[in-house]
């Protein structure tokens, strides 16, 4: 059965997309500026993921960023007041050794009886991770990740571990505490040589929703290149969500949720876009630009609106629960095994999603079963 998985606003949240007082400042993965409408206190993100729990979600993703809280630190305090909730948390290969990260990540997992999980992310805008002291370029910092992907396989699992390669020297490198068992390595790039690191190294192939054509052809790329190397991935598909009682009530607030955009913002995306190195960003932006006149309308209740000041992550599914819930049969009628939902404000979108859409797909997927 598929599983759900949901975001923390580590950045902050908001009724609309893009409202903040300084609109050349605005976050690109999440719409706020660094004075959002709903900060992210120890209270919301608490909130958050005790509503996650509550509505049928078994993940909750800690992002990572210059604009994020520090995901290890909230993962530290979730673990303490969740019991259920799985804490997939974020860490870039450019700031934090292997070793250290292996040790974090353990220490939770192993507090929570398992429930800590990791994402490997490798990009960010050359701008931030140049801010954190990275400054590898694209294709050297996959090279980088599969490295590292490799030696937390490696520490998970080996009494010891000593290796020597282009990135990372370890010697006699040992992990206390060990998981019981080593947990998946999650991991998403849309690039070539991203999804040669998918293939070889990863467990989980995160991917951003785009439309049903293109997201068919790349779980079946991706399975084609997993199979090469003898192996079998899990994959899983993003999607924001806008939803309503009626179809037409739906696309109102999706728009609603725009009506703040100013000129000064789209400007910055669209540079921020041609300065990036993000093929998975660039693909979404594209989507966005070529859509413009449909208002943003890229296939059956599939909208990019949110595109114009999001980088991530922006493709949205507009329509009643019954419309949501059956374009998401269809996309994971494609091979998909996780599917993580989110959208504006968090919290209610999380409540919304898991009362009225998540009950929806799992009944029909359940249906299916039985008809097969």
């Amino acid at each position: 059965m598929v599983e759900f998985i949901t975001m923390a606003p580590t950045s902050g949240d908001s009724t609309f997309v893009g409202l903040g007082s300084n609109s050349t400042n605005l976050n690109s993965w999440t719409g706020t500026d660094e004075n959002p409408e709903r900060p992210p206190t120890v209270e919301y993100i608490e909130a958050i993921a005790k509503a996650a729990e509550a509505h049928g979600f078994s993940t909750l993703l800690l992002p990572t960023g210059a604009g994020c809280l520090d995901s290890l630190a909230v993962a530290a305090y979730l673990a303490a007041r969740t019991t259920k909730l799985h804490l997939l948390f974020a860490a870039r290969p450019g700031a934090t050794s292997p070793a250290i990260f292996a040790k974090q990540l353990a220490t939770i997992n192993c507090w929570t009886n398992g429930r800590a999980l990791p994402n490997i992310v490798t990009g960010g805008s050359p701008e931030e991770l140049a801010a954190e002291g990275d400054f590898l370029d694209h294709d050297t910092r996959y090279e980088r990740t599969r490295e590292y992907i490799h030696l937390l396989k490696q520490l998970f699992t080996l009494p010891s571990v000593t290796y020597e390669g282009r990135f990372y020297r370890l010697e006699n490198a040992s992990l206390f505490p060990k998981p019981a068992q080593r947990p998946p390595i999650y991991f998403g790039g849309a690039s070539d040589i991203a999804k040669e690191v998918a293939a070889k190294e990863a467990e989980v192939y995160m991917m951003w929703g785009e439309t049903f054509e293109r997201m068919k052809e790349r779980i079946q790329e991706m399975k084609q290149k997993a199979a090469h190397y003898g192996r079998t991935l899990r994959y899983s598909i993003s999607f924001q969500v806008v939803l309503g009682e009626t179809e037409k009530e739906a696309w109102e607030q999706a728009d609603a949720l725009v009506s703040h955009l100013s000129e000064s913002a789209k400007r910055k995306k669209d540079e921020l876009i041609q300065k990036g190195d993000s093929v998975g960003a660039k693909r979404l932006h594209e989507l966005m630009k070529t859509s413009a006149e449909r208002r943003f309308q890229i296939g059956p209740n599939l909208w990019a609106g949110l595109t114009q000041v999001l980088s991530g992550n922006s493709i949205a599914l507009v329509g009643t629960p019954e419309q949501v819930a059956d374009r998401l049969i269809e996309f994971i009628s494609l091979g998909f095994d996780y599917v993580l939902l989110r959208g504006f404000p968090h919290l209610e979108t999380i409540e919304q999603v898991g009362t009225s859409v998540i009950p929806l797909v799992r009944e029909r997927l359940r249906q299916t079963e039985v008809w097969i």
